[in-house]
């Protein structure tokens, strides 16, 4: 029988240290995941088709892309996920796909966390506001009860504010950040979620240790972090393909020779596996740059149906 779940219904299956186990799981077996399809509707809108599948589960992500919609007060971005049976090829579930995409995404880098964060890593820095920056915080404060400081810095203070009591509304201990450079300086781990075109964090600015999770650029000409961070850091990423292709964080710097592709240690799927390690010493600075993956979107809405 085909069943909708709600953003309700995935909010309350998507438990982040349960989702994080379970994409854990998905990246040490692997699936099949073509490249996302990218349909350009106009000048700006397009419809985005992720699908991936693997032995036990077939499913796809549609999302639609309308820029105009920010003057008519509406959502930009919009997205179902669409989940088949794997023998028969029968419907089996559609699923709302922001909540979905927003928990995936977040407690992907709190598992890339688990292995790449220092052990001892108890200060957070989320850099960015936006509808995706409180799940960043969430998911890594719920893998690593060891967070006692979590300070936010956004561009827009009113945004940065509503995403800090949104925060501790949920008991976590929050504060705004008011300088950025001394707040990465202070910081064991920083997610920055934004879609900035400019680098916003520093190398220069890093401690030794520092574990950097970027996770809102997905586009080449997009930027969160300057050259000296990347040259700086051991770098992990999702999945090779998507990274190399997308990511302007690392396509940029690899096209001007800042970085060679060896400098790309490892790919999330081995880190898990332990094939390859992330972190090797204390003083490492550590980089795991995402630009999402079908293959969470899958193992996220097999859980969403598990023991429904």
């Amino acid at each position: 029988m085909l069943r909708f779940y709600s953003a309700a219904d995935v909010a309350r299956a998507l438990v982040y240290r349960r989702l994080a186990d379970a994409l854990a799981d998905a990246f040490a077996r692997g699936a099949e995941v073509p490249l996302r399809h990218a349909h350009a509707l106009s000048a700006q809108d397009a419809l985005l088709l992720m699908p991936a599948w693997s032995s036990t589960a077939l499913g796809v992500k549609l999302v639609s892309v309308f820029p105009a919609n920010a003057a008519r007060n509406a959502a930009t971005v919009n997205a179902i996920y669409v989940l088949f049976d794997r023998e028969t090829g029968a419907p089996r579930a559609v699923i709302d796909g922001e909540e979905l995409t927003l928990r995936r995404t977040a407690a992907a880098s709190a598992l890339a966390a688990r292995h790449l964060a220092r052990a001892d890593a108890s200060s957070l820095l989320l850099v960015g506001s936006g509808r995706l920056a409180p799940y960043m915080a969430r998911a890594h404060c719920a893998l690593r009860p060891a967070i006692t400081r979590v300070r936010v810095w956004g561009r827009t203070d009113q945004h940065t504010q509503t995403t800090a009591q949104l925060l501790r509304d949920d008991g976590l201990p929050v504060e705004v950040a008011p300088d950025l450079q001394a707040a990465v300086r202070d910081a064991h781990i920083i997610t920055c979620a934004t879609t900035s075109t400019r680098p916003l964090v520093h190398g220069a600015w890093l401690a030794p240790g520092t574990h950097l999770d970027l996770v809102g650029g997905f586009r080449p000409a997009m930027r969160e972090v300057d050259d000296a961070a990347v040259a700086r850091a051991r770098i992990v990423v999702d999945t090779y393909a998507g990274a190399l292709a997308e990511a302007g964080d690392l396509v940029e710097p690899l096209a001007r020779g800042v970085i060679s592709r060896q400098s790309i240690v490892a790919e999330l799927a081995e880190i898990v596996r332990g094939e390859k390690t992330g972190r090797t010493s204390a003083q490492d600075i550590t980089l795991f740059k995402s630009v999402g993956t079908a293959l969470e979107d899958l193992a996220a809405a097999e859980l969403v149906i598990r023991d429904r």
